[in-house]
C-alpha cells in the first residue's frame, strides 16, 4: 500500500535523508534542550535537541538558534520532524514561544498527512514539549509560575495503559480531550496507543473505558453468540432463552466480524503496508488471507494470533479461532 503524501512531505523527506544544506537531521552537541518521544522497540521514536542564544539576564528571553532531530520511523515521521525544525527556524522563537507549535501546525506545513500518519506530527509536538521542560530545568525557569503546563509528571505519576508505547492514563486522557478523539482507531492514528499488541483496547481501564469516561458514552455490551440449536452448522451452546440475549444469526455474526476487521484490525495492518482478507467463516472459525506487506512477512503467524485473533476475541467473541490460508 502506497501512502498518498503531499509533494512537500516527499520533498522534505528526500532533502533530509540526503543531507541537503539547510535541513536538520542530526543532533545538537551539548544541547540546551533535549526531548524524546516514542518507542524504538515498537515503532516511531524521536530525539529532539535545540540550542539557544542565552539572554544575559532573563532566560525566558533565550532564543532558539538551532534545532535538530534524530528520528527512527517512516517518511512522514522524518518529514514531520523536519517541518517542526523549519517552523522553529522561521519563527525565531524563545523556547516558551515554541510551545505554541501544535501538531496541526506541523500537518499544515506538510500540506496534509494521511489519517493513519497523524501520530507523526503529535510525536514532534510532544518531543518539543519535553525539550522545553529540559531547557527550563537547566536555566532555572519555573514554568508553572509562568502558567505553562507541559505535563512533565504524566509518565511518572500515571498508570501505564498502553504498555507497548509506555503511555500513561493522564497522558492519554489529555490527548483524547485535546485532539477530540472518539474511537480507538482515532487514538491509534493520532498517538499510536493500542497500535501494537492491541491488548489495551477493551481491558478494564483500557482505551475504550477511557473514551467512555471522557465522553460519557456507555460501552456496548459484550457480544455473545447465543445459538438456536436447529440452525445447521452452528456450534451447540446455550440458547437465547437461557442467556437472555437475542439470537445472533450466522449472518449477523459475520457482519460483526467484518465490522471489527474493517474498523479496528485492517487500519493497523494498512499503516505498515499490509492487509487482510476474510475468505470464509465457519461457525466460530475465521479463515483469512494476508495481503500486501503482510503476505511475505516473517512475523505473519504472530500477527495472525496476537493482532487478528486476539482482536476478534476482544471485539466479537472470545471463542473465535482464526486460521490463515
Amino acid at each position: 500500500m502506497a501512502w498518498e503524501y503531499s509533494e512537500k512531505t516527499k520533498q522534505l523527506f528526500m532533502d533530509a535523508v540526503h543531507g541537503k544544506p539547510g535541513t536538520h537531521l542530526g543532533e545538537v552537541e551539548e544541547p540546551d534542550g533535549l526531548g524524546e518521544h516514542g518507542s524504538i522497540a515498537c515503532g516511531d521514536a524521536l530525539r529532539f535537541t535545540f540550542r539557544v542564544d542565552r539572554h544575559p539576564t532573563d532566560p525566558t528571553q533565550d532564543v532558539i538558534t538551532e534545532a535538530r532531530y534524530l528520528t527512527f520511523g517512516c517518511t512522514s515521521a522524518i518529514a514531520a520532524s523536519e517541518a517542526l525544525c523549519m517552523l522553529i527556524k522561521q519563527g525565531k522563537f524563545t523556547p516558551i514561544e515554541a510551545l505554541k507549535i501544535t501538531n496541526a501546525d506541523i500537518v499544515d506545513y506538510l500540506e496534509g498527512l494521511p489519517e493513519q500518519k497523524i501520530h507523526c506530527s503529535v510525536m514532534g509536538a510532544e518531543a518539543l514539549q519535553a525539550a522545553v521542560f529540559n531547557w527550563a530545568q537547566k536555566r532555572g525557569v519555573d514554568l508553572q509560575l509562568l502558567g505553562v503546563d507541559i505535563h512533565a509528571d504524566e509518565q511518572e505519576d500515571g498508570r501505564i495503559v498502553c504498555k507497548c508505547f509506555s503511555l500513561s492514563e493522564p497522558y492519554l486522557r489529555r490527548k483524547i480531550t485535546e485532539l477530540g478523539l472518539k474511537t480507538i482507531p482515532e487514538i491509534t492514528n493520532a498517538i499510536k496507543a493500542g497500535g501494537a499488541c492491541m491488548s489495551c483496547h477493551h481491558v478494564p481501564g483500557g482505551l475504550q473505558d477511557l473514551l467512555n469516561d471522557i465522553w460519557g458514552v456507555t460501552d456496548r455490551a459484550p457480544v455473545s453468540l447465543p445459538v438456536v440449536t436447529d440452525v445447521p452448522g452452528m456450534p451447540t451452546t446455550e440458547v437465547a432463552a437461557t442467556s437472555g440475549q437475542p439470537v445472533i444469526s450466522p449472518y449477523q455474526f459475520a457482519k460483526k466480524v467484518e465490522k471489527a476487521v474493517e474498523e479496528y484490525i485492517r487500519p493497523q495492518l494498512q499503516r505498515d503496508g499490509g492487509d487482510v482478507e476474510i475468505v470464509d467463516i465457519k461457525d466460530l472459525v475465521i479463515y483469512c488471507r494476508f495481503a500486501g506487506a503482510c503476505a511475505s512477512c516473517a512475523g505473519a503467524n504472530q500477527t495472525l494470533k496476537m493482532l487478528i485473533e486476539k482482536g476478534l476475541k476482544d471485539l466479537v467473541d472470545e471463542r473465535i479461532r482464526v486460521i490463515g490460508i
